[in-house]
């Protein structure tokens, strides 16, 4: 662990980018090989019964993580994505195209995931209405943010293959 800890001097970790990107994944992937600790948002944030936590407590959970010394976050949430981006260390952006997240959806449906308190049955068709208009509505918005804050680390993958071998060279 010493050896990759070396090689990733990082302690604070954002990882962001369109749902059905492989945030989760890449997260725990990630964790893996460095060791810190992991928060999945969309964890805290729903409920087993399908409803939400308050907004507030939601805020407040995530600005006691931020304060810690260590940490990675998957999720998007576009109030608060500015406060990991201010706090992180490094930011993971999987720029995928939404056709590689669309198949991501389809590809979990069905399947038990530690980032989420259900298992996703069915088409859900707003969330797949936000994952078509997510390159024109949201990552507008997470590029202003980057260019906001230059002096973080960036590491901005476009497909799961890249991702892959990022990952792979922490391994070495």
């Amino acid at each position: 662990m010493e050896k990759i800890m070396e090689a990733f001097p990082y302690k604070r970790v954002a990882v962001i980018g369109c749902p059905g990107g492989g945030k989760s994944t890449f997260s725990r992937a990630l964790r893996d090989r460095v060791g810190l600790p992991l928060y999945h948002l969309d964890a805290i944030y729903w409920r087993d019964d399908r409803t939400t936590l308050p907004k507030e407590e939601f805020r407040a959970i995530q600005r006691q993580i931020i304060g810690r010394d260590e940490w990675i976050m998957d999720g998007n949430y576009g109030s608060t994505v500015e406060w990991r981006i201010a706090a992180c260390d490094i930011l993971f952006f999987l720029d995928y195209p939404a056709e590689v997240c669309l198949a991501g959806v389809r590809a979990r449906r069905g399947q038990k995931r530690s980032d989420m308190p259900w298992v996703e049955e069915g088409e859900d068709t707003e969330f797949l209405e936000f994952i078509r208009a997510f390159e024109t509505e949201s990552r507008p918005r997470i590029l202003e943010l980057l260019e906001k804050y230059p002096d973080k680390a960036v590491v901005r993958l476009t497909s799961r293959d890249e991702a892959e071998e990022y990952l792979e060279k922490l391994e070495k």
